[in-house]
């Protein structure tokens, strides 16, 4: 079967197409076009029309005259719209016209770079020019440095390599920095959170070494489809720039189905598991070899669908099948030669988290299914971007699991089609995060005492640095004053300490992976199903200080899944609105958290069929949050007994950490929640969503921002869920928040919204 007849079959099959919430046909897009500047160079026009480019999408022309014209410049369109040519033809045009001019390229991954560098290397080879173009990242071998140093015109590179081997050691380049004209910034959507907030005070320190040795470079930024591109480029390379958004590009026909399990107990709001239903969707294509990609949204996700898609393709598709999965966690051998595969059609389908959801050429795939919701508009569409980048029919299935968000978009696919995309945010003064590249801008150059690093304050961040014997004052400057190379200790992915290594001891201890300090206790406890490229290992031992796992090969049929224990505490109130019978309030928290046991959940009918006791490192986090304290009568108010009322809070608690990430673009794991009947703060009933990110990065605010809606958005869920008295799909499940807990957070959201009591005699 071709695609067009699986999707006739899907319409026709009962079993199917009952569960579908939503089917959307996106009709094709016809390119609209515009001619190369008459002060393009005559060879590049050439070069671009011996590849079959005669002539340029609109955006691609406007991009191009702006940053031909010296305007620092961000270009926002959809994926596969060619988005690349809008900063290598201004690059090149330069060099062309000026041979000393150098330009520096920076990719979220070392795999973009790398794919990048093959496409931009053949522009040049047709173009015939001396233009030498390199990749500079932890792959490149020690002998090739130095010629890359001295006589690369385009460096390109990643943060993370920027950060730590090009900035520490700038007076190696000295060529490039003296002649640097354009830093290019591609998918810069992807720098939310604490990397975005990383990323620009890379940037800092980037414009302070530019600034040393002469150079004013001009800034070129690329991103998908986000609501606010202008901002969050302004507040990541710190100036104005030019917005492009509007897109040329042709597109073909796409159809974009919602597909939501079928319930299995409706009193309860039980439905089939989504992974087991994604399998048998995926399936339909794999069997009729036609290249899907799945994307899942963490990483024991995506390893239990590749273990179950492999045996089931095994059994009954025969030989010449192959699926692969894809995540970070993968060595770079691994990933490069499954980026290959899928290329040349050796692989026929893969399983990813969003690692694959850049734009990584991986080829003409025709599917992409996305098990469960992303964590953002944005990148929802990135994954369906995948299938269909050239032209042709493609589909893009949402399979929809049990969470309230993903039960939310089902019943309200407005918020996918028709609501603008999230917003980028980024806190580049998070403390914790620019003090760490403050260490980092001294050892690469002097601070002078006048001189701001970010916002207000770097004085007296000099000072404590000097009195913590990191510095050394001498007249009007700061200096390094110790061994330690700063650069060492940070990373650009989190704000916290080091990633923990995982050893096979099946395999002479080689790595497999990692995991970052904070999952560690939750991914590595000892006893703990790590599944790693569809085979699956136990912990055997955890080493906390080495920051080591090692782990052994098992043949298991469950995997686990660890419960945490959380305790917070409020440190500062930094705004607050009061109402008749409640506060909101956004300010600086502690978390303190440890991870106390673990359930074993059996492959494929996820029962638990055992559990095991913990003891594990507490761990400490401050942090920002976002919280609604109650009148500590509230039991009484709302007539409440004290189970009753700790269910309800439970239950509010449930469905605001479920749906907020749609109010700010961040994936679920990046908000957590507690609630409390009383808070050691107030001794008031109180719930907190509050930042999983060392310092926050500005989630909270936005939250209290948007509370309002976020309230109403939630008693709408509630409402909509056929449930009697809660599930997963909305407030949780009973056994949690108890008989009354769906009916209780009804009434908490209506007094959290209006500030009043009101009476809600259903939730239904």
């Amino acid at each position: 079967m071709n695609l067009e007849q699986i999707l006739d079959r899907f319409r026709n099959d009962a079993a199917i197409s009952q569960n579908i919430a939503l089917w959307k046909t996106l009709d094709p897009v016809e390119g609209r076009f515009a001619e190369f500047p008459d002060y393009l160079h005559p060879a590049l026009k050439q070069a671009l029309e011996k590849r079959g480019v005669k002539e340029l999408y609109i955006h691609q022309r406007l991009a191009i005259d702006s940053v031909c014209g010296g305007a620092d410049t961000v270009i926002v369109t959809p994926t596969a719209s060619g988005k690349t040519l809008c900063y290598n033809l201004p690059v090149l045009n330069t060099i062309l016209e000026n041979p000393s001019a150098r330009a520096l390229y920076l990719f979220p991954t070392k795999a973009l770079g790398q794919d990048q560098s093959v496409e931009l290397n053949e522009l040049i080879t047709e173009l015939g020019a001396d233009i030498k173009t390199y990749t500079f990242d932890g792959d490149t071998p020690g002998a090739v440095r130095k010629s890359i140093r001295s006589a690369g015109h385009i460096v390109i590179t990643n943060p993370d390599m920027l950060h730590s081997g090009i900035l520490p050691h700038h007076t190696r380049w000295i060529k490039l920095f003296e002649n640097l004209q354009f830093i290019v910034i591609d998918e810069m959507h992807h720098y939310r959170g604490v990397f975005g907030s990383h990323l620009s005070n890379v940037i800092r320190r980037l414009k302070r070494i530019c600034e040393f040795y002469g150079s004013s470079p001009q800034f070129v930024l690329s991103s998908a489809t986000i609501a606010n591109p202008e901002e969050l480029a302004e507040r990541m390379i710190g100036g104005p720039v030019k917005l492009i958004n509007e897109n040329g590009a042709p597109s073909g026909r796409k159809h974009v189905i919602m597909y939501n399990p079928p319930v299995i107990d409706e009193r309860l709001g039980v439905r089939k598991s989504a992974l087991n239903e994604t399998q048998r969707l995926a399936e339909w294509f794999l069997r009729e070899r036609i290249q899907t990609i799945i994307f899942g949204q963490y990483r024991t996700q995506v390893e239990t669908l590749l273990l179950y898609l492999r045996k089931s393709v095994g059994k009954a598709f025969g030989r010449g099948i192959k699926v692969a999965g894809y995540r970070g966690g993968y060595l770079p051998n691994e990933r490069r030669a499954i980026e290959r595969g899928l290329r040349n059609g050796s692989i026929t389908g893969v399983v990813s988290t969003n690692a694959l959801e850049l734009g990584v050429d991986i080829g003409s795939l025709d599917v992409s299914i996305i098990l469960g919701y992303p964590g953002s508009i944005s990148s929802l569409w990135q994954q369906a971007g995948r299938a269909g980048r050239r032209r042709g029919t493609s589909v893009t299935i949402f399979v929809a699991t049990s969470a309230a968000i993903n039960q939310f978009l089902c019943a309200h696919p407005e918020y996918i089609f028709e609501r603008s995309p999230e917003m980028g945010i980024i806190d580049p003064d998070n403390l914790i995060i620019r003090a760490s590249h403050l260490k980092c801008a001294a050892f690469e150059l002097p601070m002078r005492d006048d001189e701001e690093f970010g916002a207000d304050g770097t004085l007296g961040m000099l000072e404590y640095l000097e009195e913590a014997k990191l510095l050394r004052r001498s007249g009007n400057k700061f200096h390094w004053s110790t061994e330690i190379y700063p650069a060492e200790n940070v990373s650009l992915r989190s704000a916290s300490p080091e990633n923990f290594v995982i050893m096979n001891l099946s395999d002479n201890d080689r790595a497999i992976g990692e995991v970052d300090y904070f999952s560690a206790p939750y991914y590595l406890h000892e006893e703990a199903i790590y599944i790693h490229n569809g085979v699956t290992y136990q912990v055997d031992t955890l080493d906390w200080d080495g920051r080591k796992a090692y782990v052994k090969e098992v043949r298991i049929d469950y995997y686990t899944d660890a419960e945490t224990k959380t305790d917070l505490h409020v440190l500062v109130i930094n705004d607050e609105n009061e109402s008749e019978h409640g506060s909101r309030c956004v300010g600086e928290v502690t978390v303190r958290s440890v991870t106390t046991m673990y359930k074993k959940i059996k492959f494929h009918t996820h029962e638990n069929v055992g559990f095991g006791q913990l003891n594990m490192p507490e761990m400490e986090m401050s942090t920002e949050a976002f919280w609604y304290a109650f009148p500590e009568n509230l039991g009484e108010l709302m007539g409440f007994t004290g189970e009753q009322l700790g269910g309800a809070l439970r239950a509010t608690s449930t469905v605001l950490g479920k749906i907020a990430p749609l109010w700010v673009m961040c994936d679920h794991r990046d908000l957590r929640r507690v609630s409390q009947v009383r808070a050691p703060f107030t001794e008031k009933p109180t719930i907190y969503l509050y930042e999983n990110i060392p310092g926050g990065v500005g989630l909270s605010q936005k939250l209290f921002t948007v509370s309002d809606d976020l309230f109403s958005a939630c008693i709408d869920h509630i409402k909509n869920c056929a449930c009697d008295i809660g599930c997963p799909s909305c407030v949780g499940p009973s056994m949690e928040v108890g008989a009354s807990g769906k009916l209780g957070a009804m009434k908490l959201l209506e007094l959290m919204r209006s500030g009043v009591l009101q009476e809600t005699s259903s939730a239904s």
